[in-house]
């Protein structure tokens, strides 16, 4: 299995988000966004969100690794590699800054003009996500984010805006990040950064997170028809967590635990992206929890027109579920325990380490949806300690490796049609869970600490020369 390659057109790459890499957050007309708002965390303490920006408090992704005026050095090493894509995302408060102005930022659009064609210039296609954990804030303040159906209207003309004025630069696009990462509703985190909401303990919850929830799979399915209308060779698709549910045990209330893991937090999503329609446990579920939603006949028509192309992911890790509480189990919900899996490693942040599950995960998606799928996000956070003026990642090599391999079987031998492979913060970047520089996933290293110290400098990971490897040899060489 090893030796054998991948097809010659496959989208070997790597990936990063706006908010996360760009800094800048106040140059040339932008405005605050919800990542803005967002301080500095740490391994196992969350990120505060604060109310504006205040002046005692140290926001990583206000510099972040300043991408936005480095970024032509930067895509050069990309190029070194190899890249045949590049994912990012479109910061919408570059290009409308409040979010529902009339008129878009000329500034923004022509920052994004540069870029691309920077990446068209070495052959490398941008991938691009149309919202990754951003929002502006102003819709926040005015509107209540994703709470108020007019965001379905000042999302649609952000994206009619960049793909219309993109059309000829770039081919593939996604709609909303991860936007499953939000039916993990005890973590307030998921609802702001998908959605720009914070729970009020006077609100059911469910019936918040659901009506966000519809009128951003309404406004995806918009995009997606108005996208194809724009240029009827572009590829649309969504983009979802994907973190497979396994059972504790053989118990019949394990099996129906895990199973009801995967509906919620997975296929109520995915089933809207790709059939158009609510999946019928969803209809059962809001049916007996009286949850009553904002849903019009006209919306249901979009639902059913907007249909996405492919499938993107994340893959970093498996979960395992377990029906009655355990010593090493979380509760997530009634009769719901997240369990530790004693088969498999985890990573300084608690990750489970998890190759197998790729592939677990590939057959899965296709089973139910018969798309392409595309693997956007793959990557080992871990403490990268410099020795000589050198970092030899090689547990970052072995991650990747044992992933890639896992992929090339669930291709080779199961037949899965996978599009391309995009390792997630390809460069040293602010995490968006704990705002950290030092959980770092790159093959470039980016000189910069927790406390935003540092001179930016890049440097070479024993990983880029390997990785440069793989995407020559089209990944005979691992």
């Amino acid at each position: 299995m090893e030796s054998k390659k991948f097809p010659h057109d496959f989208l070997w790459g790597g990936a990063v988000a706006a908010h996360q890499l760009e800094g800048g957050y106040d140059k040339e007309g932008k405005g605050i966004s919800i990542a803005d708002v967002m301080t500095a965390g740490a391994n196992g303490k969350d990120r505060e969100i604060t109310k504006g920006i205040l002046p005692d408090r140290y926001y990583p992704n206000h510099e972040a690794i300043d991408f936005y005026s480095r970024y032509k050095g930067d895509i050069q090493l990309f190029a070194e590699m190899g890249f045949r894509c590049f994912r990012t995302s479109i910061a919408w408060t570059r290009v409308f800054p409040n979010g529902d102005e009339c008129e878009p930022n000329e500034k923004g659009l022509k920052f994004y003009d540069d870029l691309f064609d920077e990446l068209l210039k070495y052959g490398i296609e941008p991938v691009i996500t149309l919202s990754h954990f951003e929002m502006p804030y102003y819709l926040v303040e005015k509107y209540g984010g994703w709470r108020d159906r007019r965001l379905i209207r000042f999302f649609v003309k952000f994206a009619e805006t960049v793909m219309k004025r993109y059309k000829d630069k770039v081919k593939y696009w996604m709609t909303f990040n991860e936007i499953n990462n939000q039916s993990s509703v005890q973590n307030a985190w998921g609802g702001w950064t998908n959605s720009g909401i914070l729970y009020r303990e006077d609100e059911d919850v469910q019936t918040v997170l659901q009506q966000a929830v519809h009128y951003q799979m309404v406004a995806s399915a918009i995009t997606v028809k108005i996208g194809h209308e724009i240029n009827p060779d572009f590829q649309i698709g969504c983009m979802l967590a994907m973190v497979p549910f396994y059972a504790r045990t053989c118990r019949p209330q394990d099996e129906i635990a895990a199973q009801i893991a995967m509906e919620h937090r997975l296929y109520y999503y995915g089933d809207l992206h790709v059939f158009g329609e609510y999946p019928s446990f969803m209809k059962a579920f809001q049916k007996e929890r009286g949850i009553v939603l904002d849903i019009t006949k006209e919306d249901l028509q979009y639902l059913k027109e907007g249909c996405v192309d492919y499938i993107g992911i994340s893959y970093y890790m498996s979960s395992t579920i377990s029906s009655i509480e355990t010593d090493d189990s979380i509760k997530v919900a009634e009769g719901f325990y997240v369990a530790r899996n004693p088969y498999v490693e985890k990573s300084d942040w608690n990750w489970q380490i998890d190759p197998q599950g790729l592939r677990y995960s590939l057959n899965l998606l296709h089973q139910r949806y018969h798309k392409p799928i595309f693997v956007v996000e793959n990557g080992f956070g871990a403490y990268d300690k410099m020795e000589n003026g050198e970092i030899h990642d090689q547990y970052r090599i072995k991650y990747l490796k044992a992933h890639i391999l896992e992929m090339k079987k669930a291709m080779v031998l199961d037949g899965i049609p996978v599009m391309g492979y995009t390792p997630w913060g390809c460069i040293d970047l602010v995490s968006a869970g704990s705002g950290e520089m030092e959980k770092r996933y790159g093959f470039i290293y980016v000189d910069k600490d927790n406390l935003g110290n540092g001179t930016l400098e890049r440097k070479k990971k024993d990983s880029f020369a390997w990785y440069k490897k793989v995407i020559e040899s089209d990944g005979e060489i691992l």
